[in-house]
């Protein structure tokens, strides 16, 4: 293995999610995949140790600064032993809720930073011949988009197994750097990365001034006005905007991606429009449950945006912005909701909100690294709200992915919860669905799971809406699996051979004489806002 010492620093906005954690509020970005039949456990550990050596920095641990000068490095674990990340474990009863609760109390357990800082669990005896895989990663380590990169390079496009090495990997670590030339090198790149942050924002500041003057330096000042008192309000709490204590819980559902995007066609809205107005019904409909008032309330969504290349799309680290979302709790028509939620993002879009708050957040994350460290596990038990809830949308690969020939049948994102953010979402298109993933706080949000059926009662509305007919439902989970296996291995021969993979399914048909009016505030669809 090549002595690599490029970009071996963890950069600040990275060594910021390491020192918000705390013992028992783990920032990890994870998921739970789950893939037909029974994959050997031994033939997956083969396979993920023969990849390690596409992906270096798996196998380092996270160093401190010597004497707190400095941003922290990546060295490589001297006592790397594959057994401590990937690990099995057989279900008792085999239901998806027995699942869904070992994925919460793993997704609740902070990882030894003494090793490097990523899992993978295999979960065996699922009923229906199935195996899942929950994977974890440090959110230092991973963003949602680079995590996503990191599972794919574990897997295949094409059905066919891979042949495993017959040999035994050999690891070659790197001595580790003498103590003062650690120190030396962590002020010399501290001090670097500082200058370059400064700079960066500077060229930021020019860049928002020149789209500015190309936009004759306007605002949609009507619109703005209009919004600007839910803008500026302060974020009212929800009942699960409550100190995070724990235990986790995980709840999951999924819908049709082609229903979505015919949603967003039947109104030209985006998808993202359409996603959070799903998690705003859904919201509503869990607040009512518990007799809470909404009438004049607001959910107050922060969203991550992507602010990746082209040209580095699989670029690990955090390379995200945030922006608020602000939409009225209260709106019941589903097409209003969705106009509400088109406004807002198209707005925030214009006033170019993700690379101010991406230019405040480079800022802060030049504060000295030892105040980061002693301050960051104390800032998630402030009973603060900035905002209700994270919700974070990342697009995955819209063809089957297999491990070891065994197809991936699902993929729900998880999203860390703490501070007062004691409930998270995330979604993340695969294969034809979008899948939700709900994480909470077990005393926050004791029922969590029925922010599932809220979730697909809300869609059933604004599918309605839209004029989408209900389409046929097989008869069995068990055989709709089997036939989705079928038909998704179908469409992929088919793709390679034309060289290119269909979507599994196409969007289905408007009743005719029922389709919507389209949103058309500006004539424009609201860019991918969510990353």
């Amino acid at each position: 293995m090549q002595n690599d010492r490029q970009n071996d620093r963890l950069s600040w906005g990275d060594t910021v999610f390491l020192n918000l954690e705390r013992e028992g509020m783990p920032l990890n970005v994870a998921s739970v995949s789950v893939f037909d039949g029974e994959i050997p456990f031994m033939d997956c550990v083969q396979l993920i140790e023969s990849k390690l050596p596409l992906i270096p920095r798996y196998l380092k641990r996270v160093v401190p600064a010597a004497f707190g000068i400095g941003l922290p490095t990546w060295e490589y674990d001297t006592d790397f032993d594959l057994s401590r990340h990937v690990r099995r474990l057989t279900l008792k009863h085999g239901t998806d809720t027995e699942l869904k609760a070992v994925a919460a109390k793993l997704f609740g357990t902070v990882m030894d930073r003494r090793h490097p800082l990523w899992d993978m669990t295999f979960v065996y005896g699922l009923k229906h011949n199935r195996t899942a895989m929950i994977f974890r990663v440090h959110h230092c380590l991973a963003d949602g988009i680079a995590g996503v990169g990191i599972v794919s390079a574990f897997m295949d496009a094409n059905p066919d197994a891979p042949h495993l090495p017959k040999k035994k990997l050999k690891l070659r670590v790197p001595p580790p750097r003498d103590p003062l030339s650690s120190v030396a090198g962590g002020v010399i790149d501290s001090y670097s990365d500082f200058a370059k942050r400064i700079l960066s924002a500077w060229e930021d500041l020019l860049t928002m001034a020149e789209r500015a003057t190309a936009n004759g330096g306007r605002l949609p000042t009507d619109e703005l006005s209009q919004l600007m008192p839910e803008i500026t309000a302060s974020t009212e709490r929800l009942r699960f905007n409550v100190i995070y204590r724990g235990p986790q819980k995980f709840a999951w559902a999924e819908v049709p991606l082609a229903e979505v995007k015919a949603i967003k066609q039947a109104f030209g809205a985006s998808v993202n429009d359409v996603i959070l107005a799903l998690v705003t019904a859904t919201v509503r409909r869990y607040s009512e449950l518990h007799g809470d008032r909404v009438k004049g309330r607001l959910l107050r969504m922060m969203v991550p945006v992507n602010l990746r290349g082209q040209d580095s799309p699989g670029e690990l680290g955090n390379r995200i912005s945030l922006v608020p979302v602000t939409v009225p709790l209260d709106i019941r028509n589903p097409r209003k909701l969705l106009l509400a939620v088109h406004r807002r993002t198209e707005l925030l879009k214009n006033a170019h909100a993700a690379e101010v708050v991406s230019l405040a957040g480079g800022l802060l994350g030049t504060f000295p690294i030892a105040l980061q460290s002693f301050v960051g596990p104390m800032i998630s038990q402030i009973p603060f709200t900035p905002f209700n809830m994270v919700c974070t949308n990342v697009p995955g690969p819209q063809h089957p992915l297999y491990l070891l020939g065994h197809r991936m049948l699902r993929w729900y994102p998880y999203v860390p919860v703490g501070g007062e953010l004691a409930v998270n979402c995330a979604i993340l298109s695969y294969d034809g669905n979008a899948y939700f993933g709900f994480s909470g706080d077990a005393h926050a949000a004791p029922d969590l799971r029925r922010l599932e059926e809220f979730l697909k009662d809300s869609f059933v509305e604004l599918r309605q809406a839209a004029g989408i007919p209900i389409p046929h439902r097989g008869p069995s989970r068990r055989k709709n699996v089997a036939r989705e296996k079928t038909q998704s291995e179908s469409a992929h021969a088919a793709g390679k051979a034309n060289g290119s993979i269909p979507l599994k399914g196409s969007p289905p048909s408007v009743e005719s004489g029922r389709a919507p009016q389209p949103i058309t505030d500006d004539g424009n669809a609201a860019t991918q806002l969510i990353a």
